[in-house]
């Protein structure tokens, strides 16, 4: 089921008032029935991979529950690896196990062998990477005794599958979510309010600025040896903005509705595009997946202890690992030694840590020397999402070199005038709410009500026009992932 779907137009309403109105007294009722709602959401989708998740969930309860009760520490590491090399190798199978097929046959290919071999023709199941990454930082943070074992199968199926984020994020921790599952939860007009508030924005992502964006993005890529250097520089932007939109959009649509139900899930963006270098850039964007690297790969690792050769090291396999964990392609793999490498210089000078709030936090506007921080932090990132898009390595450099042609300062062939004022329109919105939680939280909150309504009516206006005259529903990116 998809967020921006007549399906979840009826099943989120519905879900809401049973929670509220019918099992509102009872938190054992409150939790099967979102963890009811929350399988047939997945099974939507595909029902029989549903069993695929259920199986995850069993293995990572019991392991969790093996660790915490052993006293021996070769028992608990067993345990521990036992979930780790299931969870692993169901993501090595499901997600990876062509893409080395492949590569080993073109490998051989190369040396002058003609190899055929049998390869998987299968689905990747939808959310596998998110809530296989649910369990495993469940599982470790028993191992290192940070929370106690959960005993309750249903709240610890719930934190696993809580369909705001089962397929899409964010990535939850236990330590964060559990608490809020087992406590008590009163409705809330307040948090309900901003919920919608949030919902509604990320709606406005979605459909008003990814889908429009990825109209003209789909174009210049699919047809780039037609077009010259300008025009693909648009639609390199185009795609930026589409997968901004696209996945916080989802973000903000997951936590608003989460919000509903009374629980608060962890911040996923934090308006990267306003970044002033890549550091700060990636603490910006996909948080929570950031975070689960740093917490449970780049810190095992040694982190940034240890000299400079070492956090060199480190900082390269995190951002390897995080493209790898993106998808089967090695364009991925490229887009995160690109990443790695544009944030290089900030570990050598030791100044990734020296833009930690947002810019002009006390000002309107930004300074030159800021704006021009952000243009350089958005251009090396714009790049590396070329390498992100593209269907393989090849096509990538193709794309990047045919960027530098004659034509590179001439006028985009592509003059798409309504979805350039869109996305500047989306711009100043993110820019003027940037303090806030997202960007409507705080927006016109000292304005009268009937300026904050207009301005919502606005929103929502924007978003059914986009509907009615798109050719159908868009899924989601990072439904792939």
């Amino acid at each position: 089921m998809l967020f921006n779907s007549i399906d979840f137009l009826f099943f989120l309403p519905l879900v809401f008032l049973l929670y509220w109105f019918v099992f509102q007294r009872k938190l054992t009722y409150q939790n099967i029935l979102l963890l009811v709602a929350s399988y047939f959401f997945y099974s939507c989708w595909d029902w029989r991979f549903l069993f695929l998740l259920i199986f995850s969930t069993l293995l990572d309860y019991f392991s969790g529950i093996k660790i915490f009760n052993s006293n021996s520490l070769i028992e608990r590491k067993i345990w521990l690896w036992i979930s780790i090399t299931i969870n692993l190798g169901f993501l090595a199978v499901f997600k990876y196990f062509n893409f080395f097929i492949d590569s080993f046959v073109s490998l051989f290919a190369q040396l002058g062998f003609v190899i055929d071999v049998w390869a998987l023709n299968v689905i990747l199941p939808v959310g596998i990477s998110f809530y296989t990454f649910h369990g495993l930082s469940y599982v470790i943070d028993v191992y290192k005794k940070r929370i106690d074992v959960e005993r309750n199968f249903i709240d610890y199926s719930l934190f696993v599958s809580f369909f705001p984020l089962l397929v899409a994020g964010p990535i939850e921790r236990a330590t964060h979510l559990l608490p809020q599952i087992k406590s008590d939860r009163r409705f809330d007009y307040q948090l309900s309010v901003d919920g919608l508030r949030q919902i509604l924005w990320g709606f406005f992502k979605k459909i008003v600025i990814a889908d429009q964006c990825a109209i003209y993005a789909n174009q210049i890529f699919d047809n780039s040896a037609d077009y010259t250097g300008s025009t693909l520089v648009l639609g390199a932007i185009f795609f930026a903005f589409q997968i901004y939109g696209d996945f916080s959009g989802y973000s903000d649509i997951a936590l608003g509705t989460a919000k509903l139900f009374g629980i608060r899930l962890l911040k996923n963006f934090s308006f990267p595009y306003f970044s002033k270098d890549i550091a700060e850039f990636w603490r910006r964007w996909h948080i929570s997946l950031s975070t689960w690297f740093k917490d449970y790969l780049y810190i095992p690792l040694g982190g940034s202890r240890g000299n400079l050769s070492l956090k060199i090291r480190n900082t390269f396999i995190i951002f390897i690992v995080s493209g790898f964990w993106h998808g089967a392609n090695w364009t991925f793999i490229a887009w995160g030694f690109l990443n790695a490498l544009f944030i290089i210089p900030s570990i050598i000078f030791n100044s990734n840590r020296n833009n930690l709030n947002i810019v002009a936090l006390d000002r309107t506007f930004p300074t030159l020397r800021e704006v021009a921080m952000i243009f350089v932090t958005f251009s090396l990132t714009t790049f590396a999402w070329i390498f992100f898009r593209s269907p393989d390595i090849k096509f990538a450099f193709n794309y990047v070199s045919n960027i530098f042609d004659v034509n590179l300062f001439s006028l985009p062939e592509i003059h798409p005038l309504i979805t350039i004022a869109l996305v500047l329109f989306f711009i100043l919105i993110e820019w003027f709410g940037r303090r806030g939680e997202f960007a409507l939280s705080d927006l016109f909150i000292d304005k009268p009500s009937w300026i904050r309504l207009s301005f919502y009516y606005l929103i929502l206006i924007s978003i059914v026009v986009a509907l009615i005259y798109s050719e159908g529903q868009d899924q989601f990116i990072y439904f792939q992932f």
